[in-house]
């Protein structure tokens, strides 16, 4: 049976073209249960009312499906995932995506792979790593359809860890909290360096506590040259301005 706080979330997902089945939202209880039961021994998030979970976590993650077609991609890849969003709840609302998690704290990954298996999903590889040396590998080069971070870093940090990941023709999702413009501005040589071209910027509020979301839409023009990634730390110390 469901109760209010998953009827309201899951009649906020119809009014986006969104429909969750009993089974799906199971799931995404179940997530909530061992994300608070881990989160008793490691920091995985600040954020354990179970309300809040579920509009600040995982609405907010599935707001990517409000803007970008989900159902036509097939391959995503989500850098510094952390606690496991947004991949993990855009895995659970569309588990035909096949998802792939990049995070530097095995501890993170370690819990990922708990969630996967208790929910029962396929498809999912999560790889321990620093996205800099990751991005060097095939096929994770220029592999993805969509590559996704959630509030990880700056638009200049975050080009040179997520674009070296995005297909030719495929997108990056920078998904932030406080207007990004200065930060796009900001960010234009590392655009053009790692072959990327500002589509738009997606303005919304989440429901309930008015907090601004904004989804910044790059799209992939060229094959990400050889020299990039550069160096883990390097992108930090030096970033391409």
């Amino acid at each position: 049976m469901m109760d209010d706080i998953q009827d309201h979330f899951s009649s906020l997902l119809k009014e986006q073209g969104i429909e969750v089945s009993a089974a799906q939202l199971e799931q995404f209880e179940s997530y909530y249960r061992i994300l608070v039961e881990w989160n008793q021994k490691m920091n995985l998030t600040g954020i354990t009312e179970r309300d809040q979970v579920y509009t600040k976590h995982f609405y907010d993650s599935l707001s990517l499906a409000f803007h970008l077609d989900v159902k036509s991609i097939s391959t995503l890849a989500d850098i510094g995932s952390g606690a496991g969003f947004p991949g993990i709840p855009l895995k659970i609302a569309f588990p035909h995506i096949k998802l792939t998690i990049v995070d530097s704290l095995n501890k993170r990954i370690q819990f990922l792979k708990h969630v996967s298996e208790q929910l029962g999903l396929q498809q999912v590889e999560l790889i321990h790593g620093r996205a800099e040396e990751v991005a060097r590998k095939l096929p994770y080069r220029d592999g993805f359809d969509l590559v996704t971070a959630r509030a990880v870093a700056r638009m200049t940090l975050l080009n040179e860890f997520c674009l070296p990941f995005t297909r030719v023709g495929g997108q990056f999702a920078a998904m932030k909290g406080s207007d990004p413009a200065e930060e796009i501005k900001e960010a234009s040589r590392s655009l053009k360096e790692l072959r990327g071209k500002l589509k738009k910027v997606h303005s919304f509020t989440l429901p309930v506590e008015e907090s601004a979301r904004h989804i910044v839409i790059i799209d992939k023009t060229a094959a990400t040259p050889a020299k990039y990634p550069r160096k883990p730390g390097m992108a930090v110390k030096s970033p391409l301005l």
